[in-house]
């Protein structure tokens, strides 16, 4: 049985701290960054040694989105921003499908060839070019395009076995504050937030495996942040827009999500307002806190979200990758 706290690590490899803590029932997933990263043999050392920890394993995340987040460089394929596709798009529509397909099947492969089992892709954000932590990492301002161009790269994800994770609903992208450091807020009443940077999560449908709420506060929906927020994920996201899977949220540590307590009353907010899974990063003691004091029982329905963020399919072998005619092809599609 796997639970719904989502940790990190200190280093690139484990401590024995660790090993305690991801034994604890309530860890469900890891997620790595830059920090765990040296080189790809010593990520499929360390991603092995997680997966051998528990069984069934648990699940093993980054946030690799290309751009200036891709958490892992040497030895994995430099994937552009993500404002790259939206510019082959103004110039060549299939074009830009064809290369979001290509980008989300190699960002795929390379990972789960390296025991990665999810990338916390794609970025739904629209450009509205007030945003400095979105900008680049957004696809398009046209949430058409955002939505088509999604679509592509999740199915090159799908294709190599990968789930996907749209985010951040309803939208980071309007709001200029960064809600790693503040509470970002966005006045837009309800029905334009949904005509606008709403629509890629309806349109999506049942393709999009996860979602990740915003730390972000829309005050004439809800005084809390979406990802607190029972009427944004249970009402609008799950009710009127039809989702399915499993919702994550955002990094309980970052300044946008304080306004909830402290960190094992974040945790138990989040759950509260239907997030299926919860992130404590940069925050180990905050980690042991919530795992002492969260009381949580898992569902036929927690089972089920969580079975579809599982990878499909065997992984790819890092040798055998290079002189795949697929994957090969993919690269030189790569925007």
């Amino acid at each position: 049985m796997l639970g719904p706290v989502v940790v990190d690590l200190e280093g690139p490899r484990l401590t024995d701290r660790e090993r305690v803590r991801l034994l604890n029932p309530l860890v469900g997933q890891v997620i790595l960054f830059a920090r765990n990263f040296e080189t790809p043999e010593q990520l499929s050392q360390l991603t092995g040694e997680i997966h051998a920890l528990r069984d069934p394993p648990l699940l093993v995340c980054v946030d690799h989105e290309g751009g200036r987040v891709q958490r892992f460089r040497p030895g994995f394929s430099a994937i552009a921003p993500m404002s790259r596709l939206g510019g082959i798009w103004d110039r060549d529509v299939l074009g830009a499908c064809r290369a979001a397909l290509s980008t989300g099947f190699v960002m795929a492969a390379e990972l789960r060839s390296r025991g990665v089992d999810l990338s916390f892709a794609p970025v739904l954000d629209l450009d509205w070019e007030r945003s400095g932590v979105i900008g680049d990492r957004a696809l398009h301002a046209d949430p058409r395009v955002v939505s088509m161009l999604a679509a592509h790269l999740m199915q090159g994800l799908s294709l190599a076995g990968m789930a996907s994770c749209g985010k951040h609903f309803p939208g980071h992208g309007w709001t200029s504050a960064d809600s790693h450091h503040e509470v970002p807020i966005d006045s837009r009443p309800l029905d334009e937030i949904l005509r606008q940077d709403a629509a890629p999560y309806r349109w999506l449908g049942v393709s999009l495996t996860s979602v990740m709420p915003a730390h972000v506060v829309y005050p004439k929906v809800d005084e809390r942040p979406a990802g607190f927020s029972q009427r944004w994920i249970k009402h609008v996201l799950r009710r009127d827009l039809g989702f399915t899977g499993a919702v994550y949220s955002d990094d309980l540590s970052m300044a946008g999500a304080r306004v909830a307590g402290d960190v094992a009353a974040r945790a138990r907010a989040a759950l509260a307002a239907g997030c299926d899974f919860v992130l404590v990063c940069n925050d180990p003691d905050g980690a042991d806190q919530v795992l002492t004091e969260l009381s949580w029982q898992p569902s036929a329905r927690f089972e089920h979200r969580l079975a579809r963020m599982r990878p499909r399919g065997p992984a790819p072998d890092p040798g055998g990758l290079r002189r795949d005619e697929a994957y090969q092809a993919a690269l030189r599609d790569l925007a």
